[in-house]
């Protein structure tokens, strides 16, 4: 499964675009229709074809981390689901299915998967239950770097493993080279998809320091899968070349090649009009230009990601592995509420999101199952400076020396310290001044900075200080779970919020004792977690979007899942 990163993350969930990865339509229908919006592609009238090449555009230039088990980011995750596959994969209702392996459980704890025999690395090598261990142990390496540490921690043994209490994790158990029984450390109603269930070949790894994994060849220029594609070439920050891999375990793949072409936004439109590219994501604002385009069918649905704006409430403590909320200048619930009632969300949404977004309230998007409805919620956060202005006063922020701005309770300058990711689409930095513009006209100065994307989530990661206020995007992935974002020791729970009814309710959900099998009640006890954070308000929810894919008409087979999963292996071109 594709999941967090982001992405969405894409985000990770990282440049507005890159959140258009997480999910796209279902099913086929037909339609000839310039300009209509579907979330689905037609129908092919004819057997599908083998050869040809097709041009798969990316909005930006990947940071170069190809293995699922290291990447970061969202455009990184676009390259690896052309190379490598998962484990598990997720229908269009977001339940799990047997994909490499299958499972069976009888109590949510102690689990038995089998894989399928015959799947090979692309370096000819046999996947078997070895690679998977060796992956989760990575993870769980004291030394690893990556924010999944998150999906493994809740195996039996893996914390001490992690401290350096085992030499193994007590929970893994391997059977024989295709079975393995993994136990937990106790019932969760989502263990299944919560779990890491991306191998790492032992064999390409062997020798090679955990610490030293992520700036390896084998991560950087020669990565690996067991997927439909194989890299074969990689230009640093303009293409990725693969070839079919004729040993796929799900059959041979019709498209010889696959192209991945970093291509500037402002150029997508012509590329797509002279037939140079087949298949991309693409920036809402050119939406209506894409739709007047006769070879291209756009296809729409609903997105699974939102953005919000952050507030630093505290730091990361890596020694402890949680987050520490000693950092002040945002604590006041007024000052943050204010701040949200300040933002005119139905106009920014309109004009950043170009017709495709709108405002929400929660930190869940609409289309998930869990998401509380907005009469549930028991703030709105409508548009009324008036009201951000009152909230303001009450909290002790006022304009003392008459300079239009206000001051902080102890009468010292205050400043808003907004920070935003620069690429070079240039309505970010436009989206971001309009948020300052609305801040400044309740009496709050703000200081702008746009930080280069490729540092920005760096930053987050590692609760860099100078990042107070922050603007960002999370993909929610199959796995309605938030606790990966929002839980005390979370890293990605980038305001470093900790709120102990947060805690408890996020695991209350996630308890067979309590929740047994009953969706309605765990969807219950995420609508009051969401009641919480909308009143406590650690970020403001800004908007959602719909995703939005550009595909030429000579590309069949397209179906694009909201479980971000794209199928290549059944894409042909019709010659």
């Amino acid at each position: 499964m594709r999941r967090k990163s982001i992405l969405l993350l894409t985000a990770l969930m990282l440049m507005l675009s890159i959140f258009l990865a997480a999910c796209g339509g279902k099913d086929k229908a037909n339609t000839n229709e310039k300009g209509k919006d579907t979330d689905k592609q037609g129908e092919n009238a004819s057997a599908p074809k083998d050869g040809g090449t097709l041009v798969y555009a990316l909005d930006s230039a990947p940071k170069g981390l190809f293995n699922i088990n290291f990447e970061k980011d969202t455009v990184d995750h676009e390259v690896v689901d052309f190379f490598d596959d998962d484990l598990i994969k997720y229908d269009d209702q977001l339940k799990a299915q047997p994909n490499i392996a299958s499972w069976e459980t009888k109590d949510n704890k102690v689990y038995k998967f089998t894989f399928k025999k015959g799947v090979k690395w692309h370096n000819g090598e046999e996947l078997t239950v070895d690679d998977w261990i060796f992956a989760i142990e990575t993870l769980a390496n004291k030394d690893y770097e990556g924010p999944r540490y998150e999906n493994v921690k809740n195996i039996e043994g893996a914390p001490a493993y992690r401290n350096k209490k085992a030499k193994t994790i007590t929970g893994l158990k391997k059977i024989d080279d295709y079975n393995i029984e993994i136990t937990f450390d106790k019932a969760r109603v989502n263990n299944l998809e919560n779990l890491w269930t991306h191998p790492m070949s032992r064999k390409e790894f062997e020798g090679i320091a955990v610490k030293d994994m992520m700036s390896s060849p084998q991560v950087r220029q020669k990565p690996i899968g067991t997927g439909p594609f194989k890299v074969n070439k990689i230009v640093p920050g303009e293409s990725i070349e693969f070839v079919r891999n004729e040993d796929y375990w799900q059959g041979k793949p019709h498209i010889e090649k696959i192209i991945l072409k970093v291509i500037d936004p402002s150029l997508v439109v012509g590329e797509l009009k002279n037939e140079k590219l087949d298949l991309t994501k693409f920036h809402m604002s050119i939406y209506d230009e894409v739709k007047k385009l006769n070879n291209v069918e756009v296809l729409k649905a609903p997105g699974l990601s939102y953005f919000y704006v952050g507030f630093r409430l505290g730091t990361w403590d890596g020694d402890k592995n949680k987050n520490v909320m000693n950092f002040d200048k945002y604590q006041n619930k007024k000052l943050r509420q204010a701040m949200a009632y300040a933002i005119n969300r139905e106009e920014w949404t309109k004009a950043f999101f170009f017709g495709l977004g709108k405002p929400v309230n929660r930190p869940v998007p609409s289309a998930h199952w869990i998401a509380a409805d907005n009469s549930e919620l028991p703030n709105q956060y409508e548009y009324d400076p008036e009201k951000a202005k009152k909230l303001l006063d009450e909290a002790g922020y006022k304009d003392t020396n008459g300079d239009g701005f206000r001051e902080d309770p102890n009468g010292k300058e205050f400043v808003v310290n907004f920070s935003h990711y620069a690429t070079d689409n240039p309505t970010f930095e436009s989206r971001a001044k309009a948020l300052t513009q609305y801040w400044e006209a309740v009496g709050l100065k703000t200081k702008l900075k746009m930080i280069d994307s490729n540092l920005y989530y760096d930053m987050l990661d590692k609760a860099d200080k100078s990042l107070e206020v922050f603007y960002g995007g999370w993909s929610t992935g199959t796995d309605p779970d938030p606790s990966g974002l929002w839980t005390s020791d979370a890293l990605w729970n980038y305001p470093r919020w900790v709120n102990e009814q947060n805690d408890k309710l996020l695991a209350d959900a996630l308890d067979v004792k309590i929740v047994g099998t009953d969706q309605e009640k765990r969807k219950q006890l995420y609508v009051e977690w969401q009641k919480l954070v909308n009143e406590e308000l650690p970020m403001i929810p800004i908007g959602e979007t719909d995703e939005v894919y550009a595909v030429s008409k000579r590309l069949k087979g397209v179906k694009l899942d909201v479980s971000g999963t794209n199928r290549p292996h059944e894409w042909w071109i019709e010659q």
